[in-house]
């Protein structure tokens, strides 16, 4: 096997093939240090924590691992119903160099099986058996491709689980629900499962075969409904307050105007990413933690993360504070008086109190903190809204009401000095390790990397920050990966050389190669750059 440098804290192990990666992955479930892994088509992404082991000695522990396991056992069969009518189908046939129909019956015949989940929740790698099956991805994924639709890339099939960014070939749809949290697993398609693919009759309701026939709780009775249907009340998706007689009702938030985007996060939920679940979280976990010391809250209490400017009602007493972004923060009482809020400072509020939070001077992201913590509701043991995934709180818009969670016993912690955030045009310097596929880059882009100035565009968003330079990062390897895992802070380069940065989000496999990514203590600063910020990369001197 190869080890390879995949960040300051993450190792990425190239194997023979996939079974070797399915058989090494099962082997390392009790290596100490380690986070998580991160299977894939012929690697495994080994996160580690820092404070346990360093990458040195567990490259020694993972190169002397010998393993004689079974390849991944077949847990059941599923048949998935689909319409063959995807944007790519005749692309994806001419580069086989067949008809579009044959691709279909081919795709219809074939035995797959799923090999690992990645990507997002609910997203099964499948394989088969056709050796006709190898198809390109797109030269530069789409930003958004539907729920639903059935691709093809590299040796695999894949059906995307909801809407999301993706730059596989989509040859058809599904109406087969791929995740739902409520239900027994949650993921229509689990490593183990064998799938058969048939042709959709567009007159009949299409359901997954597996799917739990009990309607969902809070659903129109489509027990298929995907979670958070418009079909499903909002305040009952997020945890919300629901009306109460005065007397009744607890300290809460509601939102007056939302920001661009406004959502709750906590520390995210490291841990699942067998399920294909991203660890999500704050993205600028510095802000979090400053906002919940200052209102005397656990360090991982869930608050709301707002991009640009907001304005809040307070319903009941209580403390409060605004971190990360800077720019103007006001309070005006019920009786209409406005005082100036000290950025980093707590403040009391009093009922029907409302904070306004103006579009930033610099950053990108406020944190808007409460004593007791925003008690919203959980998924998977976390409240953070992971915006790819779909997992967690909805984004919230005017008119919700998010309960505040029980009054915190801790100390308040001395205010912190509000950071040097960047404004659009500044330039910020981000520390990097090379890896794991530099290799697949030519001299001249490593030093386009580091030299070049790239420019933050506004097509950007949790789950990446899509940069631009002058000169686009030549490749000294063509063809694709095969999927592999990916973590926070990785610079991504699709085929049209223009990287993308990873954030919170970001899909946990891809196929697009990683030629670096930002060091742990640069991720935070990440998350506060606005569209027209430049950057400049600097690998780490201590980059082995």
């Amino acid at each position: 096997m190869r080890i390879l440098t995949a960040s300051d804290r993450s190792l990425l192990v190239e194997t023979a093939d996939l079974d070797e990666a399915m058989r090494l992955n099962l082997a390392w479930g009790d290596v100490p240090g380690i986070v998580e892994r991160i299977p894939g088509a012929r690697t495994v992404l080994v996160r580690f924590d820092p404070a346990r082991t360093t990458a040195a000695a567990l490259r020694e522990r993972l190169a002397q691992t010998t393993v004689d396991a079974d390849h991944v056992p077949h847990l059941r069969d599923v048949t998935i119903p689909v319409r063959y009518d995807g944007e790519d189908l005749d692309e994806a046939a001419a580069l086989l160099e067949i008809s579009a129909d044959e691709l279909v019956n081919r795709h219809l015949a074939a035995d797959w099986r799923v090999a690992f989940s990645g990507f997002a929740p609910g997203f099964g790698y499948m394989v088969s058996g056709d050796p006709l099956f190898d198809v390109p991805r797109r030269s530069s994924p789409r930003t958004r491709v539907p729920a639903g639709s059935v691709a093809l890339a590299g040796a695999f099939t894949g059906v995307y689980p909801r809407e999301s960014p993706g730059g596989w070939q989509l040859i058809g749809r599904t109406d087969a629900v791929m995740w739902d949290i409520d239900r027994d697993p949650p993921a229509l398609l689990s490593p183990g499962t064998s799938v058969r693919f048939e042709r959709a009759d567009t007159e009949r309701l299409l359901l997954p075969t597996h799917a739990d026939p009990s309607p969902t709780r809070g659903s129109s009775g489509d027990p298929n409904a995907p979670r958070g249907s418009l079909s499903e009340p909002k305040a009952r998706r997020n945890g919300l307050s629901e009306e109460r007689s005065d007397e009744s009702k607890p300290p809460a938030i509601e939102v007056l105007t939302p920001s661009l985007q406004l959502l709750v996060q906590d520390a995210g939920r490291p841990g699942h990413a067998a399920l294909g679940v991203s660890e999500s979280g704050a993205a600028d976990r510095t802000a979090m933690r400053a906002a919940n010391q200052a209102v005397g809250n656990a360090r991982d209490a869930a608050v709301l993360e707002s991009v640009g400017a907001v304005t809040l009602r307070f319903h009941g007493d209580g403390v409060a504070v605004v971190t990360g972004a800077i720019g103007d923060i006001s309070l005006t009482d019920a009786e209409g008086r406005t005082r100036g809020i000290l950025h980093g400072a707590p403040f009391a509020t009093a009922d029907g109190d409302e904070l306004s939070v103006a579009h930033p001077a610099r950053g990108l992201r406020y944190i808007i903190g409460v004593r007791g913590g925003v008690d919203a509701a959980s998924a998977l043991g976390s409240r953070a809204g992971d915006t790819l995934a779909g997992l967690g709180p909805d984004p919230l818009v005017a008119g919700d009401v998010m309960r505040i969670g029980d009054l915190a016993d801790r100390a308040v912690d001395p205010v912190p000095q509000p950071r040097d955030l960047p404004a659009p045009g500044d330039l910020v310097e981000l520390e990097i390790t090379l890896g794991p596929r530099d290799d697949w880059f030519t001299a001249s882009a490593i030093e386009t990397l580091t030299t070049q100035e790239w420019e933050v565009t506004p097509r950007s968003d949790r789950v990446g920050i899509r940069l631009h330079g002058e000169t686009p990062l030549e490749r000294a390897t063509a063809g694709e990966l095969p999927s592999e895992g990916a973590v926070t802070g990785a610079i991504q380069v699709p085929a049209d050389g223009q990287p993308v940065l990873f954030l919170p989000d970001h899909p946990l496999t891809g196929g697009y190669p990683i030629i670096g990514a930002l060091t742990d203590r640069c991720l935070d600063l990440a998350a506060q750059l606005p569209p027209g910020t430049r950057i400049r990369f600097r690998i780490d001197e201590g980059q082995s």
